[in-house]
């Protein structure tokens, strides 16, 4: 891991680019935070739209979560970005917006194809990133997962002991394999769901929440489309996070 740039935001947030191999990301850490002072981390996921793109509400997340005494991170998924294409998914990607803009259902195989190779390459590589993360000095964990694709968020949640608590949004199309996983979920979630999601199964998403094995698990849903979730929402997210975080 390699740290290629550092600024201080106008409230005191450090903000620094790094590096991890081939694989860019972006740190974010409170004022408050020293190697006698070390601070909880939540993983900011995004979806695959390249960390550019992403910048703005990943930048406007990192911040509330650093008022609230938390470090913050977001690495490049697999290919978005400047990062090599994954195999399949720009033809499984048209073969989606083919369904959707003919009002057809989305096969199980498109979303196999645009989801899983996702899942297998980006949950190692958050992992590393972790381990570079929790090296930090003034980073000491607890760690939560917040956001982005929740397939990648359930494999996280399954196989990485270090996250403590996740909160999912329900926004993304779900491989059918992931409800065996799902099943395999202990910590506790918090799960935000737009009750009008174009680009959502709304059903599919009830049945996944359905079967998450936590015994804590709260499904908020908020009437509105993909990109009209309601600021209070973000503000119970954090109080979620800092209740399993502190």
């Amino acid at each position: 891991m390699q740290f290629t740039s550092e600024r201080r935001l106008d409230d005191g947030v450090v903000e620094r680019e790094f590096t991890l191999g081939e694989i860019p990301g972006i740190l974010w850490t409170p004022a408050s935070a020293s190697a006698s002072a070390p601070v909880p981390l939540i993983l900011l996921g995004h979806p695959p739209l390249g960390l550019r793109k992403m910048y703005p509400r990943l930048v406007a997340r990192a911040r509330h979560a650093a008022a609230d005494g938390f470090a913050a991170a977001a690495i490049e998924l697999p290919g978005s970005g400047d990062r090599p294409r994954l195999a399949g998914a720009e033809q499984a990607g048209a073969d989606l917006r083919r369904a959707m803009e003919a009002g057809e259902p989305v096969g199980d195989e498109t979303i196999d194809a645009l989801i899983l190779p996702l899942v297998d390459k980006a949950v190692p590589e958050w992992q590393a990133a972790l381990d570079a993360l929790l090296s930090l000095p003034e980073i000491g964990g607890p760690v939560g997962y917040s956001g982005g694709v929740i397939s990648i968020g359930v494999r996280l949640a399954v196989v990485e002991p270090r996250i403590v608590a996740a909160g999912l949004f329900a926004g993304s199309f779900v491989p059918r394999t992931m409800f065996e996983e799902a099943r395999q979920v202990t910590i506790p979630l918090h799960v935000l769901l737009q009750w009008d999601d174009e680009g959502n199964d709304r059903q599919a998403a009830l049945d996944l929440f359905d079967a998450f094995g936590s015994e804590e698990k709260t499904l908020q849903a908020n009437m509105g489309g993909h990109t009209g979730v309601p600021q209070f929402a973000g503000e119970d997210a954090a109080r979620f996070f800092a209740r399993h975080l502190r």
